[in-house]
């Protein structure tokens, strides 16, 4: 019997690749894509093969903003896979610098939803469609996982382009869990709260200031794995009663306290 497969978007670091890892654990084939050069991809795969895992993994490139990338992903997975179950849409950028409202540049938001909202919906709309090309050959429904942000509701003034961003794959996976319900395919939005990675190393400690003043019941900094976690949860087949949910990975920042 052929493994599960899973394409993970923006998977070459930090929270895409700490999902990576984990479906690797159990036992998926991975295929990582990201928009390093393909001549960096025994480096990019290297963390993964040393760790021994029961799955396999490759890397292929792809900016999801482009249509020729995706189109290249995914004819690439129906040729040497000929399957789909899972597909993670993970890949996502922050504005290049944070600027007020009042400041913010247009070529910035035009970027941030060319990648994050845009891109995301047409990894949706093709990889849906891929599966219902290919078919179910699983014991699980087929599910698209898009990793959107505690952004998606709470506002920052001097990034609101990432957080319009967010907002909108909130939406985009709302209207994708009712449209391919009937067809077997589940969706779910994974929403991170602070994530200790490399792009948010350099506000590490305003971050862990803000959480010891209470900002999440749950004390700390989340990582990777965190998110992993509840992204196998919604690949595990444990949430199948259920489609357009939303997992908060925030340690609890969602919740409204006195």
């Amino acid at each position: 019997m052929k493994r599960l497969t899973a394409v993970v978007t923006g998977g070459t670091r930090g929270i895409g690749m700490g999902i990576a890892k984990k479906l690797l654990q159990e036992g998926y084939e991975v295929l990582l894509s990201g928009t390093q050069p393909e001549s960096r991809k025994d480096e990019i795969l290297a963390p993964l093969l040393e760790a021994g895992h029961s799955g396999s993994c490759e890397y292929f490139k792809c900016d999801i903003s482009l249509k020729e990338d995706r189109d290249a992903l995914f004819s690439h997975v129906s040729s040497r896979h000929g399957r789909l179950d899972v597909l993670v849409n993970n890949a996502g950028v922050a504005p290049l610098v944070r600027e007020d409202l009042l400041e913010m540049d247009p070529e910035s938001l035009d970027r941030l939803i060319g990648i994050n909202l845009k891109g995301t919906f047409f990894m949706c709309q093709q990889g849906a469609n891929l599966m219902l090309r290919l078919g179910n050959s699983g014991e699980l429904p087929q599910r698209i996982v898009n990793i959107s942000s505690i952004s998606a509701y709470a506002t920052s003034t001097n990034r609101g382009e990432y957080c319009i961003s967010k907002a909108g794959v909130s939406m985009v996976t709302q209207l994708f869990a009712d449209r391919l319900a009937s067809e077997g395919i589940l969706l779910f939005e994974v929403r991170p709260g602070i994530i200790l990675t490399d792009m948010t190393e350099i506000v590490k400690d305003k971050y862990e200031k803000l959480i010891e003043g209470g900002l999440t019941p749950i004390a700390r900094m989340g990582q990777p794995s965190d998110v992993a976690g509840m992204v196998y949860a919604a690949c595990s087949g444990l949430l199948d009663f259920t489609t357009g949910q939303v997992l908060n990975a925030d340690g609890g920042f969602h919740l409204r306290r006195l």
